[in-house]
């Protein structure tokens, strides 16, 4: 197999590394998500990496909370998924940095652009932890802008469902799955799959989407490599 694109931005969900746990890390799931990221770095691939926080905190949690400290809450979960997967990679020997959106110098470098375009140069993996370091903006929305920054060829998002549906298929067995939608369909019909903000943000700069089940035979490197799986999201 060899890759279809040079540059990735890979966002992960908290909740697929929960695994069947639903809540914290899935060793397990951990390793599976190493091997793939480790083969596709192999191929020579640029990888950058945004994982939400949702298997430790997720905003809505904090009913009684004020949103800003809340959000703020699932930026620190984010950085230590990030933590944990760097750990993973490194062990596999793979090199990686964390960059934060907001400044915690003990445990990652702040994100900054030209340096993580560095680390690419090095063969580094980079992970992107924190969102956009700014309340209110959700991590697809982080993910959709570090997209554009690094001028990945594609932003992939790694879930714990398979594409993207018409409706729920947990409610409704019914559910027609899309191969590919436009980002107009998914602002217009209010499809949850991604945020208004990080649909509207790719649509502009022209950054194509695939949505894809993480829990799967080798679903990264598929994916990488132009396998059809999935769900694709562009302006066609």
């Amino acid at each position: 197999m060899s890759p279809k694109y040079k540059r990735v931005l890979i966002k992960l969900s908290g909740e697929a590394l929960a695994g069947k746990q639903g809540h914290g890390l899935d060793e397990n799931v951990i390793s599976g998500v190493v091997e793939q990221i480790a083969e596709v770095h192999n191929m020579g691939v640029e990888i950058a990496l945004v994982i939400g926080g949702g298997n430790f905190w997720r905003g809505r949690q904090g009913k009684q909370m004020e949103r800003t400290t809340a959000d703020h809450m699932g930026m620190l979960a984010t950085v230590m998924n990030s933590l944990a997967m760097m750990d993973a990679l490194e062990q596999r020997g793979i090199p990686t940095r964390v960059q934060t959106a907001l400044i915690m110098t003990s445990v990652a470098e702040p994100y900054i652009l030209r340096k993580a375009l560095h680390h690419f140069e090095k063969g580094r993996v980079v992970i992107m932890a924190c969102g956009t370091g700014n309340p209110y903006c959700s991590t697809d929305t982080a993910a959709a802008q570090r997209a554009c920054e690094i001028q990945a060829d594609v932003l992939m998002m790694a879930k714990n469902i398979d594409g993207i549906y018409d409706s729920d298929p947990k409610l409704n067995p019914a559910a027609k799955k899309y191969e590919h939608i436009s980002y107009i369909d998914i602002i217009k019909n209010g499809i949850k799959a991604m945020d208004t903000t990080a649909a509207t943000m790719c649509m502009e700069n022209n950054i194509p989407v695939l949505a894809f089940g993480l829990d799967g035979d080798r679903t990264i490197v598929r994916a990488v490599c132009g396998e059809h799986i999935g769900t694709v999201i562009d302006n066609a």
